[in-house]
């Protein structure tokens, strides 16, 4: 028997369908978080773009501008845990207003002289920390407003709001810094978070009946069970922390940012050395792996989602074969990078890395909310702080290895992608032998 939702009878799902599919509160709520990350990535690319512009002006040294573009991703590492913790107590509504009127209002405050070296650090780690409260914040919102059958496709939705982001601020955000000059960046950034908060305001809202809690899985409801009711528990820590999936998740998560920071970050020094072409005259052509991994992201969900709607598989089948595909597809692609010798050929290997990589999102990115729903915020924050450590070791690794392979030679190239595929594949050999599914609903959530 296929399912299609009708199963459920609660507040988030209509009996009869709207016939414009936004008049649903939950694809309301879906839509704005997309928006969400979209604009927070805006504003991560933003500031680097400004930074850089900014730097050269003042002749700031390349040490400087490493600590400087590191003080984001101290704050947000810091914040992660503290974020699905202070969601779930408060509900990610109320602590997404807070961190985009944080974030936004470190934007705008944010000095526009490279020479304010202490004044931008600061700001940066509060636009970190800030900024660290949304993902765990989503999941959160997400978990309580989406129904089983249709996670999947929303949390890549919204994890792809990042992909496009990125392309959108690459693409857009050079021009408009030559033209009114790096500082406008800052105050754009600020703005477009305001103005999200403006809409968040208007449209988000809080579950209905707070006190309502959605059914677990698609076996509670397909036999009959009801809504729970009751405040959400303690975090379980011990218990979170011991599990296998959990673990799982996390391995999953770090190894999907360490391949997708190192390729992100060391993609100008690939096309430089690798390629030999500078990637600032390649125009709108650089935004294609940002592009192919918005549209993967968001195939890979669907695929899940249809996978165990349409009863091919069960809930942990189809999320280790959307993680599988993706993460061995990725790590493939990773050793294809140093075998390309034309501009061509390195952007069709670094949009397949990409892409497939975003298609495994639709494996492990939804499963906290498949293992532990009352506790996705705290699960995912926990990952995500993982995955943020991977993409500050992974950098550092891969410019060790390359330092000491020497230039003139692929092998330092070789070298770092390998470490990359190999954790992509064993990160998914991990995923495949935990029990990632409906196995786990009596388990984690009944506390």
């Amino acid at each position: 028997m296929k399912f299609d939702g009708s199963q459920y009878q609660h507040a988030f799902v209509r009996k009869k369908p709207s016939q414009w599919v936004f008049q649903e509160p939950r694809h309301q709520v879906t839509l704005l978080c997309f928006l969400g990350t979209l604009v927070a990535y805006v504003e991560r690319v933003g500031f680097s773009i400004a930074f850089t512009e900014m730097a050269k002006q003042a002749g700031t040294s390349e040490a400087v501008k490493g600590a400087v573009l590191s003080a984001f991703y101290w704050g947000y590492s810091l914040s992660q845990v503290p974020g699905g913790w202070a969601a779930q107590k408060y509900g990610g509504r109320v602590t997404l207003i807070a961190s985009f009127a944080l974030w936004s209002a470190g934007s705008l405050l944010t000095p526009r002289s490279a020479a304010s070296t202490r004044g931008i650090i600061a700001a940066r780690v509060l636009v970190g920390v800030a900024q660290g409260f949304i993902i765990p914040s989503i999941h959160t919102v997400l978990s309580q407003w989406i129904p089983p059958h249709e996670r999947a496709k929303a949390v890549s939705l919204t994890t792809s709001g990042m992909y496009l982001g990125s392309a959108a601020a690459m693409l857009l955000l050079p021009s408009i810094a030559a033209r009114h000059g790096p500082g406008s960046l800052l105050l754009l950034n600020g703005a477009l978070g305001y103005l999200w908060l403006a809409l968040w305001l208007a449209v988000g809202r809080d579950i209905p009946h707070r006190e309502l809690m959605m059914p677990m899985s698609l076996g509670e409801s397909g036999r009959g069970g009801s809504v729970r009711k009751g405040r959400t528990p303690a975090t379980p820590w011990r218990r979170l922390l011991g599990h296998p999936a959990v673990w799982a998740i996390l391995v999953n998560n770090f190894t999907f940012h360490y391949a997708f920071y190192v390729v992100m970050n060391w993609l100008p020094t690939y096309f430089d050395k690798v390629l030999h072409a500078n990637l600032a005259s390649l125009s709108g052509t650089k935004t294609a792996p940002y592009l192919v991994m918005f549209l993967t992201s968001n195939l890979g969900g669907w695929a899940g989602d249809y996978l165990i709607t349409q009863r091919i598989t069960s809930t942990a089948g189809g999320r280790k074969a959307v993680n599988t595909i993706g993460f061995w597809g990725a790590g493939l692609a990773l050793l294809a990078m140093p075998m390309a010798r034309t501009v061509g050929a390195g952007l069709a290997a670094t949009s397949a890395t990409l892409g497939l990589a975003g298609f495994a999102r639709g494996g492990f990115s939804v499963n906290h909310m498949d293992i532990a729903p009352r506790h996705a915020g705290v699960v995912m924050g926990i990952s995500n702080t993982a995955g943020t450590v991977a993409g500050v070791i992974g950098v550092a690794v891969t410019g060790f290895i390359l330092d000491h392979a020497g230039d003139g030679t692929n092998r330092g190239w070789w070298q770092a992608f390998m470490v990359a595929s190999a954790m992509c594949w064993g990160g998914s050999l991990l995923f495949i032998s935990s029990a990632q599914g409906e196995r786990l609903f009596g388990e984690l959530n009944d506390f």
